[in-house]
């Protein structure tokens, strides 16, 4: 049975919220933000079924790449490694996780990215 993707998280209120309401975990390359969800503010955007569950959004800077192709192909990798790691059990864990990459040179290592941003999850008690 596929697992479904989590949901992305949308809206300026959501970001708003997880900027002031997270606990933070620093990388050289990434900062996660994770925050208590909050189904109130995603009410707008018409997901009743899954309010509740865990969600996600990548936020990846002009100034790591100013072309889309290679911003979405990070995305892309980190999500994957989120995916590889999120069992069903997890997705309904009533979080909000929001990865910041950083501007610089060696955020077009995959290797440095996947092993950062699996240390800061696995840091952040998130996946067990």
């Amino acid at each position: 049975m596929a697992l479904p993707k989590p949901l992305r998280l949308k809206g300026h209120r959501t970001f708003d919220y997880i900027h002031k309401n997270s606990v933070k975990f620093y990388g050289k390359l990434m900062t996660l933000k994770i925050a208590r969800s909050n189904p109130k503010i995603l009410i707008s955007h018409n997901y009743i079924d899954n309010l509740n569950n865990f969600k996600i959004a990548i936020a990846i800077s002009k100034k790591v790449s100013k072309k889309a192709v290679v911003r979405n192909k990070i995305r892309r990798k980190l999500q994957d490694c989120l995916l590889k790691n999120l069992t069903q059990e997890n997705n309904h864990k009533p979080y909000w996780l929001l990865v910041n990459l950083k501007s610089c040179d060696s955020c077009n290592d995959k290797v440095k990215l996947l092993d950062e941003f699996q240390y800061l999850i696995l840091k952040s008690g998130l996946f067990k």
